[in-house]
């Protein structure tokens, strides 16, 4: 696999990678219980293939918004500490995919505007990268997105408790990809992660961000 250095990311090549590599064609293995995604919780740990694909299906959407700025950076949210899944951790904003959203591309954009007010007029979709694949069942669809600078944002505070700004450029660096391991339910588990600062970016994120840098910087 190629890496990408620092140096090399300029501004628009990350925009036309994506525009020239992606497409927001409907996603393979969103609902087919038959059609199991290649991506997922198991690209770090394989024995949890397996058990994501007995799991009910649960389909949902996120959306990555990079931000257009001289250096590109990505809006994520730390979720707040009382919610029954995922409390406090590092997301991007999505969820859900409900009956009436007309495409994955919908939910996110919904979900996104529900979080942390983040309005689809600032928001210009590119493309869907694969179906991530949780331990619990979810089918996820990370949908990239550019982002207009003059964003601004309305958190829900029910959901949502800070949004902050990572470099794009050290997200897509694999050096920065770290495996980490924890115990859960009765089992160890490796995972991937990726700290940044005081962050503690990991788990679904962290997969997802290398999925990012796999379709875009990937031999």
């Amino acid at each position: 696999m190629t890496e990408i250095a620092s140096e090399t990311l300029p501004r628009t090549d990350f925009f036309d990678r994506a525009r020239a590599l992606l497409t927001l064609d409907p996603p393979v293995g969103l609902s087919d219980p038959d059609a199991l995604p290649v991506r997922g919780d198991h690209d770090a740990d394989p024995v949890v293939k397996a058990m994501a694909a007995v799991r009910p299906i649960k389909p949902a959407a996120v959306l990555i918004p990079v931000i257009d700025r001289d250096e590109p950076m990505v809006l994520l949210t730390q979720r707040t500490a009382h919610l029954p899944q995922h409390a406090g951790q590092i997301a991007f904003p999505g969820g859900k995919i409900d009956p009436t959203d007309a495409s994955p591309l919908a939910a996110a954009l919904r979900e996104a505007d529900e979080e942390i007010g983040l309005s689809s007029d600032v928001v210009d979709p590119i493309g869907y990268l694969d179906v991530y694949m949780t331990t619990l069942g979810y089918r996820i669809v990370p949908v990239v997105a550019r982002v207009h600078p003059t964003f601004t944002l309305t958190l829900n505070p029910g959901e949502v408790e800070s949004a902050f700004e990572v470099p794009l450029k050290f997200m897509m660096e694999v050096a920065n990809h770290q495996t980490h391991s924890r115990e859960w339910q009765g089992m160890m588990r490796t995972y991937y992660a990726i700290p940044f600062q005081d962050r503690y970016i990991w788990g679904v994120t962290a997969g997802i961000f290398r999925n990012l840098q796999q379709r875009i910087y990937g031999a």
